[in-house]
């Protein structure tokens, strides 16, 4: 009897398609329990359950079912079991089954649909580049367009470049991918994916005309009815109100804010980012109630959990609301935890934005020389911390005093080469960093410590298998290559003509690199350089429209130096700071009276001759006579007006000469006598 279920089960089967997955299921599990053995058929019926069971979004239970139908039934749905594990948000589980799965390579059409759930579970669990790679080959299969895939490939790759751009990581999405073309404008899924293209590359203005293609596409389709519209339709307003807030249009941005109905979005990532939007246009009113709701977001599990990047601005936003309600000690103690668990210096926009946040909460928001000083001590305590490192260097930037920055710099350069381990030589010579050392260096027109910093970062990139062609070096590689080239020193070109072949192994289709490479080896080993002459313009091309004659008459202009650059702000900062004083001193002053005219006395005679003493003080003038006893006296002893006294002229003896004095006065009177003292 059970055997005559079975058979009867799979004729059905193979005879008709059951749309109703309820009955599907039913059926399977009445043929199971009326089954007495084992056998092919048998497998079919669980098979049957199986897939009915996934139809009704009953992951658990699918799981559950291929669990108990054995081997035999685990090797028949692999595809099934990987999709169940993957929308239940077990990611190491399901990558598992596709890696016994063999799920690599161009496999054959078998295998095409464990590759879409390999890159479905590579896209969910942020691993992205390997995402991309997965997609490019299904695209690449004839089988796809044959299948209708086409669309949706597109679809699903460029999500998955944007999500490498917003991840820091797009010097591994192709140039030709990055840029969007007609196509995307054809249906509102690529319209928005483009849009989300160009927000993770920050271009905004773009990003808001593709959302506004979405969202005409999305309402004007009749493959969706109105309630499947409203759901499509809710991401597109979400990432139109962070562009419009991005761009600065606030008003419009808080106008379509309030036409969401928060409670009415199903999805938990969405509503957590049109949440975080609703806190920031009203962070500005009440920050300790907008750091309260900040502190009810929650990122969400499985499936639905944001990615690390969302994670991390999240978090972000709410160390700032924490730091702006004055919870400095928590934001402190919290980033240095989270920075503690890392065994080499993190240089990623996540870690290194927790340092400037616990840098901001140990000097309390202060700025300036206030905050330096405070700052200082704490990055002896924590010297792999990158955030905080570049926040002292800002500071010391800030003041023009590059020199203590250079040195904080170079130190930190000398403890990672201490390390010895290829981390740390990674983030010895991230590009960021060899970026900073570069334009610090340039400030003190250093140049031959920028060609040895680049000389080194390129050697560093070179000598790491595969970073040369889709690594974070290659436009390290460029740069460095372009900085040598201004050297005249041997040693300097053969390095620049190793970075510019490189890049051409990379990027055979680079011109730059083709041209860096041909100016590297022209003087020296003219053999390398043949292959890629015919590529290059002529000289006729590049010099055509050129009015050589004017270009003489008109003389070289030399560019100035760094340090005439830096003395010429000075200059014009100093005087454009005392015309500032002067202005506010002025402003500060009453205003002048206006001085009266001055009129000459009734009296006055001009053709009477002034007198020539009236400039001096009236003690020192001819006419003066003072008077009382003193100044008599002081008037006989004085030479105008006074008694002069004779003078005798005297030989001294032995005939050394003779002498002028003064000649005695004749004696006379009493007043020469002395009164005698005695008794009375």
């Amino acid at each position: 009897m059970g055997d005559t279920a079975v058979l009867a089960l799979n004729s059905l089967l193979r005879a008709a398609s059951i749309q109703d997955h309820a009955e599907a299921l039913d059926l399977a599990t009445a043929a199971l329990r009326a089954a007495k053995g084992p056998g092919a058929e048998l497998v079919t019926a669980h098979h049957t359950r199986v897939v009915a069971l996934l139809k009704l979004d009953r992951f658990d239970d699918a799981l559950r079912a291929i669990a108990e139908g054995g081997d035999a039934l685990g090797n028949a749905c692999l595809f099934e079991k990987a999709y169940a594990l993957y929308k239940t948000g077990d990611l190491e589980a399901a990558e598992t089954v596709l890696r016994d799965a063999g799920v690599v390579g161009k496999g054959r059409r078998a295998g095409r649909g464990l590759k879409h759930v390999a890159g479905q579970v590579a896209y969910r669990a942020e691993k992205f580049e390997q995402a991309a790679a997965i997609y490019r080959e299904l695209a690449a299969d004839e089988d796809g367009a044959n299948q209708g895939e086409e669309n949706d490939l597109r679809i699903n790759l460029a999500a998955t470049n944007a999500q490498l751009e917003w991840q820091g990581r797009g010097w591994a999405v192709p140039e030709q991918e990055k840029q969007p073309g007609r196509e995307d404008s054809e249906a509102f899924e690529t319209s928005y994916n483009a849009a989300c293209g160009c927000i993770s590359r920050g271009d905004f203005a773009k990003a808001a005309v593709f959302l506004k293609r979405s969202r005409d596409l999305c309402e004007a389709t009749e493959e969706l009815n109105e309630d499947e519209k409203k759901a499509e339709l809710v991401p597109i307003i979400v990432q139109q109100v962070y562009v419009l807030m991005k761009l600065g249009k606030l008003d419009e941005a808080a106008a379509l804010q309030n036409s969401l109905g928060l409670d009415d979005i199903s999805d938990s990532s969405t509503k957590v980012v049109a949440r975080t939007n609703a806190l920031v246009l009203q962070a500005g009113s009440n920050p300790y109630l907008t750091q309260r709701l900040a502190k009810s977001l929650s990122e969400g599990k499985g499936n639905n959990r944001l990615f690390e990047y969302q994670s991390s601005v999240l978090r972000r936003n709410k160390y700032v609301l924490d730091l702006q309600v004055q919870k400095f000690h928590g934001v402190e103690k919290s980033t240095s935890r989270i920075l503690s668990k890392e065994t080499v210096p993190a240089i990623s926009n996540s870690k290194c934005d927790l340092g400037v946040l616990g840098a901001a909460a140990a000097c309390q928001l202060q700025a300036g020389r206030e905050a330096l000083r405070q700052i200082l001590p704490l990055l002896e305590t924590r010297p792999d911390d990158v955030g905080l490192l570049l926040t002292v260097i800002q500071l010391y930037v800030q003041f023009q005093n590059p020199a203590p920055a250079i040195n904080l710099l170079e130190a930190f350069f000398k403890r990672l080469k201490a390390a010895t381990t290829p981390d740390h030589a990674d983030v010895r010579f991230a590009p960021g960093l060899v970026a900073l050392a570069v334009s610090l260096y340039r400030t003190q027109g250093r140049h031959s410590a920028i060609r040895n910093e680049l000389a080194k970062a390129a050697a560093h990139w070179q000598g790491k298998t595969g970073h040369a062609a889709s690594g974070p070096g290659t436009s390290l590689l460029r740069e460095a290559g372009i900085e040598l080239l201004r050297s005249s020193h041997p040693a300097d070109l053969a390095a620049a003509g190793e970075a510019f072949s490189h890049l051409i192994a990379a990027q055979p289709d680079d011109r730059i690199a083709k041209a860096g490479l041909v100016a590297s080896f022209a003087t020296t080993d003219f053999s390398k350089t043949q292959p890629y002459l015919d590529t290059l313009p002529s000289v006729e091309d590049l010099t055509r429209g050129v009015d050589v004659g004017a270009l003489l008459d008109a003389g070289v202009a030399a560019a100035p130096t760094a340090a005439q650059a830096q003395q010429a702000r000075g200059k014009k900062r100093s005087l454009d700071e005392a015309e500032e004083a002067g202005k506010e001193k002025q402003q500060q002053q009453p205003a002048a009276k206006k001085r009266r005219k001055r009129k000459l006395p009734k009296s006055y005679d001009p053709d009477k001759k002034p007198d020539p003493e009236r400039w001096l003080p009236l003690r020192d003038r001819s006419s003066y006579r003072p008077k009382g006893k003193k100044g008599k006296k002081r008037a006989a002893e004085a030479t105008q007006g006074g008694v002069v006294r004779e003078e005798e002229t005297l030989e001294l003896a032995g005939g050394a000469g003779s002498v002028k004095v003064e000649k005695a006065l004749a004696a006379g009177g009493g007043g020469g006598k002395k009164k005698k003292k005695g008794k009375k």
